[in-house]
């Protein structure tokens, strides 16, 4: 029977909403007669037959002006008390007003108007909220709870909102706000035309060209995103469209999220930059990314880090055998084990995870848990990634990227790993700074490994100990750029820099970057993993680059705040310039040169760049750890640069 009356069509339903109205008013008359008169129905009717052909009439034209045949029953809640009372009321004075301007015998009693105002309110209220509850196969003892308290916390509303989005995400919302005083829904606002002009949940739908008008008129403060299945692209284009007006726009979480239960107040949430940035993610390749973890036993270095503990999630839902978490940091393996552990037991705990103390560096205790444990792939996000931090500490990012690096591949050789994966940076192409050019070494390393079948450990820095070894890991390097919400990216700094009221700094109004989700990044690395043939670079498509000069203002308009200009002097933040940090690029490059050939995937490229031999790149390593020990910036810049990945330091640069 539900689904029968949820899908009859529209006019059907206003239909029996009207004749529903139509009895419900002519019994609470009859009933109003009937506990002041105490004689029988019928003579009632025959003696008051104009009051009971009038009065129907008059409460139905009432409630028809005022939109209630608009509103969708499904979705009402206890604010149609309010719109019924004052549609009774209005109709209960116009019926006095006729029978006073054409009087009738027996006179009209004035008490049964009096009771007839009240049983109709309470009657018709209860038809609706009843009916929702049971079209949303709810129990009544549920309304009960939803009118209990309704008034109080109604009167602690302050704070002006307009949802945009009228279907089910809207609904849930609405009913959140209605639990808490932080805000109060003034309208909803959907791009659907069959909901604009009806009423859900007791609120009018407008179409968004009405916003800015809502926005005036109500003293809206914010605009509530209920789209949780709308388009990256789409909820870009809301935002962009929003942004102009004096608001804060915020969100509700995706689909997935959604599913796991009800909308809360504490869900909403600043918007979601991937949206503000309008990427749109492509769908993970399921096959490619079950190929090479399904039943494996696999390792991951740096788990604690941004892209380290993502890929750790992906690796833990493709259910390998094993999972095993490395960092060299006590705080990230305890958050990073507790999050997988929990997550583990939801998955039906096919996956041992395993945490382990121990630095890249240790190349002994390295290669022994990946003996141990028999490890078939290493995914290596360990290392040193802030610029600044690295350019000022070059020794200890040299060791950690660059050593680290080889001494962890060395240990997945000699344990006989099967894959082992670099997870690399856009900043190693044509690097301006000593942390991508650390990178690119990585690279430059692994590459001529993975051309060796017996390598020759003899001189290269610490592991001049080891004796030959035959080498049969399959090696593969993914590059891209920044990943949004990661340690130290320029999104958190922002949304702090705004919560305590400015300034935002800018390095350079021209600097632009690459940006990318982190579980996309990790997706793609695990899928890239797959495609490997044996010494690649992947490169990720990382769509268009953006200005982060833009990225800050839009920040600020969604905040509902407005820049502190020279036009502007009142405005409530500034953005300050503080100029290139040493080693900083203002544009960035995924490509060394233009030659990359496609993949099976669309968002990634196999790179075509050029590879030093081992024989030739152990000397260059050895110079440059010397160099490096001794803290001498020009010899360093001088190897470098007779390497040929096209190290340039900043400061040259802009000579």
């Amino acid at each position: 029977m539900r689904g029968f009356l949820l899908y009859l069509p529209r006019r059907a339903k206003r239909l029996i909403l009207i004749l529903t109205d139509f009895f419900i008013v002519q019994l609470c008359l009859l009933l109003s007669f009937y506990l002041r008169l105490e004689i029988a129905p019928a003579t009632i009717v025959e003696a008051y037959l104009p009051v009971f052909a009038v009065t129907p009439l008059v409460v139905l034209l009432v409630f028809a002006s005022s939109e209630l045949y608009s509103t969708v029953t499904r979705h009402s809640g206890p604010e149609v008390i309010i719109v019924f009372a004052r549609g009774v009321s209005i109709s209960s004075l116009l019926i006095l007003l006729v029978f006073f301007l054409i009087p009738i015998q027996p006179q009209l009693p004035r008490s049964v108007l009096l009771m007839f105002w009240a049983f109709c309110i309470l009657a018709l209220t209860a038809s609706r909220l009843l009916a929702s509850r049971w079209l949303h196969g709810g129990t009544l003892s549920e309304l009960f709870l939803d009118l209990a308290g309704w008034r109080r916390r109604r009167a602690r509303w302050h704070t002006g909102v307009i949802i945009y989005g009228a279907g089910q995400a809207g609904l849930q919302l609405v009913s959140a706000l209605s639990q808490s005083r932080r805000f109060h829904p003034v309208a909803f606002v959907d791009d659907d035309p069959r909901l604009q002009e009806h009423r859900v949940a007791g609120l009018k739908v407008y179409r968004p060209s009405a916003i800015e008008d809502l926005i005036r008129t109500n003293n809206v403060t914010d605009v509530l995103l209920a789209l949780p299945s709308a388009s990256r692209v789409r909820r870009q284009e809301i935002i962009k469209f929003l942004e102009p007006l004096d608001v804060h726009v915020r969100s509700i979480p995706g689909l997935e999220e959604l599913a796991q239960g009800l909308v809360s107040v504490e869900d909403i949430r600043e918007v979601d930059i991937a949206d503000v940035l309008g990427r749109e993610e492509v769908p993970a390749n399921r096959k490619l990314l079950k190929a090479t973890i399904r039943g494996r036993r696999i390792a991951v270095t740096g788990c604690g880090g941004s892209i380290g503990s993502e890929l750790s999630r992906q690796i833990l839902i493709e259910q390998p055998e094993l999972l095993v978490l490395i960092d060299h940091s006590e705080l990230n393996v305890y958050q990073i084990f507790g999050e997988l552990q929990d997550k583990r037991d939801g998955l039906g705990g096919a996956t041992t995870v395993i945490p382990k103390l121990l630095s890249v560096l240790d190349i002994g205790s390295l290669e022994r848990a990946l003996r141990d444990y028999g490890i078939d792939t290493v995914f290596h996000a360990a290392a040193y990634k802030h610029v600044p931090l690295v350019e000022s500490n070059r020794y200890q990012g040299y060791r950690n990227n660059v050593l680290g690096t080889l001494y962890a591949a060395t240990a997945a050789i000699c344990a006989g790993v099967e894959r082992f994966v670099l997870v690399s940076t856009d900043k190693a192409v044509r690097p301006t700074n000593i942390m991508g050019a650390t990178k690119r070494l990585s690279e430059l390393a692994l590459q001529a490994l993975s051309a060796e079948r017996l390598v020759d450990f003899s001189g290269c820095p610490g592991l001049s100990g080891i004796k030959p070894v035959e080498n049969s890991t399959h090696f593969t390097m993914v590059r891209f750029g920044n990943v949004l919400d990661s340690s130290g990216s320029v999104i958190p700094r922002f949304r702090a820099q705004i919560r305590a009221g400015g300034p935002l700094t800018v390095t350079h109004p021209e600097v632009t970057r690459y940006f990318m989700t982190i579980p996309e990044a990790a997706q793609l690395v695990l899928q890239a993993n797959a495609l490997s043939e044996g010494g690649d670079v992947f490169i990720l498509d990382m769509g268009e680059p953006v200005k982060i000069d833009d990225l800050a203002r839009r920040l600020v308009h969604l905040s509902g705040l407005t820049l502190r200009t020279e036009e502007n002097p009142d405005g409530d933040i500034a953005i300050v310039y503080t100029g290139i940090r040493p080693g900083e690029k203002l544009y960035e490059e995924l490509l060394i040169d233009d030659q990359a050939r496609a993949t099976e995937h669309p968002k990634i490229w196999r790179a075509n760049e050029r590879v030093i031999p081992w024989r030739e790149l152990v000397p260059i390593l050895v110079n440059l750890d010397q160099a490096f020990k001794e803290n001498e910036v020009d010899t360093v810049a001088e190897i470098l640069s007779r390497v040929e990945i096209g190290y340039q330091p900043a400061a040259e640069q802009a000579e």
